[in-house]
């Protein structure tokens, strides 16, 4: 029989915030971090943790704004990539994560990065699923994103596409789906994210999260210059069917680091809520190879579980 750990969901106060975050294996100051996408949750990943904290210590935080952690009003929180990115460093430092592999995805990505360029000594690994860190992945698509960013007027925020809808949240995860791919989707995950992202004054707070991406994109040199002289190992996953992030992306990657590995999936953006066993196996395996090149790091014997 196949054991699997035990999923234990918690919240802690941190950076006066309240985050929850699910967890999975013996904790251990070295540990797998998954920073989830808009507008979705730690709950991406609930397939993910069982297996892979057979292994190692996994933690999923709910990033600040989303899932259940505290959302407080944009008039009283300023939502910021880096901001955030503290928030989630006080977490993994009250929970005693001094290094860790470093899952990012979407609007995860820009918090992550943070993480990874202000501290590249603590992260043992990368693993970039469906999230941008080139040029060469912002397609036309952003166009008018990027008339926004440069003139925030009414009439740019208007020609937006209009995502902070159900319908919208709806097709952020079947958008660009052939149907059989389609039909693998859960509808459970974007009615829930729905119902966290309508709540009154939420779907402000996710506008702010794209109003700032523009720094993120503005940090693509940093990124590259850490890219280059830090080469953290590098798994890339790819639903190549996301019609936000251009497949170009993955070649990008592919140019910058050395140590590096793609797998490219018949999925969509929310590539966890079709292939989460097949990537679940994938980061069993990296995670692995990423401790063994670190021989202090005692590893989770297999057949481990709460």
């Amino acid at each position: 029989m196949k054991h699997v750990a035990k999923t234990r969901h918690r919240d802690r106060q941190v950076g006066g915030l309240r985050v929850r975050y699910r967890e999975a294996g013996a904790a251990s100051p070295t540990a797998v971090v998954l920073l989830h996408g808009a507008p979705s949750s730690s709950y991406s990943f609930r397939e993910v943790l069982p297996v892979l904290g057979e292994h190692a210590y996994v933690v999923a935080p709910d990033i600040p704004g989303f899932g259940f952690s505290d959302s407080p009003p944009p008039d009283e929180y300023e939502y910021t990539y880096e901001g955030l990115s503290h928030v989630i460093e006080a977490l993994l430092d009250d929970l005693g994560v001094e290094r860790y592999v470093l899952f990012v995805t979407d609007y995860g990505t820009p918090v992550g990065y943070f993480l990874a360029t202000r501290h590249p000594d603590r992260v043992l690994g990368l693993v970039v699923q469906n999230g941008n860190a080139h040029e060469a992945g912002l397609g036309e698509v952003w166009d008018t994103a990027r008339r926004y960013w440069a003139d925030p007027t009414e009439e740019n925020r208007a020609a937006l596409p209009d995502w902070l809808t159900f319908d919208g949240t709806r097709d952020t995860y079947l958008g660009g789906l052939p149907a059989d791919v389609a039909e693998l989707h859960p509808p459970e995950s974007w009615y829930l994210d729905w119902e966290r992202l309508s709540r009154p004054g939420n779907a402000e707070v996710y506008f702010q999260f794209f109003y700032d991406y523009r720094n993120h994109v503005a940090r693509f040199g940093e990124i590259a210059e850490y890219h280059a002289r830090y080469q953290p190992p590098c798994l890339l996953l790819w639903g190549r069917h996301d019609p936000a992030f251009d497949i170009a992306e993955v070649l990008a990657y592919h140019r910058a680091l050395t140590t590096f590995q793609a797998h490219i999936f018949d999925a969509g953006h929310f590539l966890l809520e079709t292939h989460a066993a097949e990537v679940a196996e994938l980061l069993v395996t990296f995670t692995r190879d990423v401790f063994d090149r670190t021989p202090e790091i005692p590893l989770i014997p297999t057949g481990y579980h709460e």
